[in-house]
């Protein structure tokens, strides 16, 4: 292995190398750089011109939407606050959560209009804080992290892919197919959920198919949505969410089982607004696609990694854990990694270099219980909301009502969702 003091043309050194190209690997990369620790950003190499031209839409017209929203909430917040990225971002095109309504299903199996069963809301002034969550477009947060990374001098994004993963007694070495090396005292996976960098540690998954896909788009929606995410948890359906989006707009996040998705990618978005009028036109009116109509589907399963770290080795976001979008938290646990692992290695003793194996240790650690409730609660959700049958049905309808008449239990519920 190279030896972490010189780069050569064939080989780049530096204390940490982050592979992925999402929202959270830039805001680790970003996170270590002002940290003072010196980043290497291994990123796939761009595609063909054609294939990576922006969108082109008319003068003096909107900008379309991005399908692709996250619920962002307190934790990912005062990250990229404290990164400077929050501030950089597109303030106009961000949608604060100010409550939030959860329904069940009702005996006809999601009869949201004539009996929606169980109810639960949630909202800022009972959580006491100004806004549970923030809807983002993925456009808006990676252009203002993309910006931030231009200006963060001891950051090197490289270009490439990878070919293979060696560790050695003082570090790690990616090795690209072009030949070049990339060494360094610590290497982060935030490469997704089918992750390259655990794959070359032999981590071994836990792999469960939800056999949902979720079908993501937005609407205009006749009546305003006053700052309200809604929810539908349904059997026969799935789990039916709109979220807000600024003026009288709405994010719809479907996790429809694949029967259902396939026939939902057949038909039109404006079929789509129809069969959505089932749970929706009460609160929100008539929907109307926005324009252009884009429309992206996505498997969903759970994936549970056998270990976060492997020496001189981390892993974050999906690629440490991918869990069903019911709570729209997949996002907010990979930027909670960060924050763990940009901790304990902040406060690691002073002869323990970055990728320390007792280090890493204290990360994984951190991030246990906080990863495992997320699974647990997703999970179990949609276990439970996917049994049809009547007397499980009654139940957990009841138990959301129930939980609505809890303020305390409410409130420490969302404490920990809201990550405050």
């Amino acid at each position: 292995m190279t030896t972490p003091h010189s780069s050569t043309a064939q080989s780049r050194v530096s204390d940490v190398c982050i592979v992925g190209n999402g929202a959270i690997a830039k805001t680790a990369a970003l996170g270590f750089a002002q940290a003072g620790h010196s980043v290497t950003l291994l990123v796939p190499a761009p595609r063909l011109a054609a294939e990576e031209a922006a969108p082109t839409f008319a003068p003096g017209t909107e900008r379309p939407w991005d399908v692709r929203v996250y619920a962002l909430n307190h934790t990912a917040h005062d990250l990229l606050s404290a990164l400077k990225v929050w501030g950089a971002m597109d303030a106009a095109r961000i949608a604060p959560v100010d409550a939030m309504a959860v329904n069940g299903d009702g005996k006809e199996g999601g009869d949201a209009g004539g009996n929606p069963g169980g109810k639960l809301g949630f909202d800022a002034f009972g959580a006491h804080t100004g806004a549970l969550a923030w809807i983002v477009e993925d456009s808006n947060l990676n252009q203002a992290l993309d910006a931030a990374l231009k200006f963060a001098h001891n950051v090197q994004v490289v270009s490439g892919s990878a070919s293979r993963l060696t560790c050695g007694p003082e570090g790690a070495q990616v090795e690209l197919e072009d030949g070049r090396r990339l060494d360094a005292k610590l290497v982060v996976g935030a490469d997704g959920r089918d992750s390259w960098v655990r794959g070359q540690c032999d981590i071994g998954i836990d792999y469960r198919s939800y056999h949902q896909r979720a079908i993501v788009t937005n609407f205009a929606c006749e009546k305003p949505h006053h700052g309200v995410a809604h929810q539908w948890f349904t059997c026969k359906d799935g789990i039916v969410a709109l979220l807000p989006l600024p003026g009288n707009k709405v994010s719809l996040v479907w996790s429809a089982p694949e029967t259902l998705a396939a026939t939902l990618m057949e038909e039109s978005l404006g079929e789509l607004a129809i069969r959505l009028c089932e749970y929706a036109d009460e609160p929100l009116g008539a929907l109307k696609p926005l324009q252009p109509e884009a429309v992206k589907t996505v498997p969903l399963a759970l994936v549970r990694p056998h270990a976060l770290v492997a020496p001189h080795v981390a892993l974050v976001g999906d690629a440490a854990h991918a869990v069903h979008p019911l709570a729209g938290h997949g996002m907010n646990l990979g930027f909670g990694d960060v924050v763990d692992l940009l901790r304990v290695i902040g406060e690691r003793e002073e002869h323990r270099a970055v990728g320390d194996e007792r280090v890493l240790a204290r990360y994984a650690r951190a991030r246990k219980e906080d990863v495992l409730l997320m699974q647990l609660a997703t999970d179990g959700l949609e276990r439970l909301f996917g049994a049809n049958l009547e007397p499980v049905r009654v139940v957990r309808n009841l138990g959301l009502d129930l939980l609505d008449k809890l303020p305390f239990v409410k409130r420490r519920l969302m404490a920990h969702a809201i990550g405050k």
